[in-house]
């Protein structure tokens, strides 16, 4: 680490502890060059996959517009707010763990339907409409037919 003094590369660490509850280091360092003291903080980064959309452009992750389309799809339906928190928290945690560099919006779509499968069937046959391009009635019904008590298990 290089001291923000005089900037030399030798600092060594005096003391180190947890801060922001465990998600962040603190550690004081001591240049062994101007002998001035400093704090630095360390936090772990996690890089999130491209998104490469369906007409192949690629574009940063943005989990605002996950809690958008999941806010609308759940637009005066009878879910709580930590319920969609916890659902959308659990989305992004699979877009991080694919291990991918890349991951497509079908992917993630997939992801979001099985979440709002759980959560709201009205809430998914409002998502799947969007998601997956009704053109005409029979599409619509059959996602209906989906989620209904009772259904068949999908074939894979």
């Amino acid at each position: 680490m290089r001291c923000p003094f005089c900037g030399a590369d030798e600092t060594q660490v005096t003391e180190t502890r947890d801060s922001d509850g465990g998600e962040a280091l603190r550690r004081r360092r001591r240049c062994l060059t101007c002998d001035k003291r400093f704090t630095t903080y360390e936090r772990v980064e996690l890089v999130m996959p491209m998104v490469v959309k369906k007409d192949g452009l690629r574009a940063e992750f943005e989990p605002a517009k996950l809690e958008a389309s999941m806010a609308l799809a759940l637009r005066k339906r009878p879910v709580s707010a930590q319920d969609v928190a916890d659902a959308i928290g659990r989305v992004i945690e699979q877009v991080r763990t694919s291990g991918a560099r890349e991951i497509s919006s079908e992917r993630i779509g997939e992801f979001v339907m099985a979440e709002l499968e759980q959560l709201d069937h009205v809430g998914y046959v409002r998502f799947a409409s969007v998601y997956r391009n009704f053109e005409d009635v029979d599409e619509f019904t059959k996602a209906v037919r989906e989620v209904r008590p009772g259904r068949r298990p999908r074939k894979p």
